[in-house]
């Protein structure tokens, strides 16, 4: 981390009003990282988890915030809070599978 860089404090809520992962963050940090950290860091008596960063949607103002921006990047508003805390919230959503198109067998009758 650069010496001066912003940090940002943060929680996360999840689906069952839990707060996760609350600590400061360099303002640099990409947002696949900062899901990295709380895919490890997710509570093992929840009934949903996520298997991976893409499992995971972190939402922030009411956007979805993209893997490869940093927290910066994606206008993370700070300082205007009593406390200073920022609460975002995430969701387990796993991608949706991708559906196979069943295979058909077409007879053409020419005359």
């Amino acid at each position: 981390m650069a010496e001066g860089e912003e940090r940002i404090e943060l929680k996360f809520r999840i689906y069952d009003g839990t707060d996760i992962g609350h600590s400061t963050y360099a303002s640099s940090m990409t947002v696949g990282t900062l899901k990295q950290r709380l895919v490890t860091e997710w509570p093992q008596d929840k009934t949903v988890w996520p298997k991976s960063i893409n499992d995971l949607k972190v939402i922030h103002a009411g956007k979805v915030l993209e893997n490869n921006k940093t927290l910066a990047d994606s206008r993370i508003t700070y300082g205007d809070l009593p406390g200073g805390v920022i609460t975002m919230h995430v969701v387990v959503q796993p991608p949706a599978a991708k559906k196979k198109m069943g295979s058909y067998n077409f007879t053409y009758f020419v005359s």
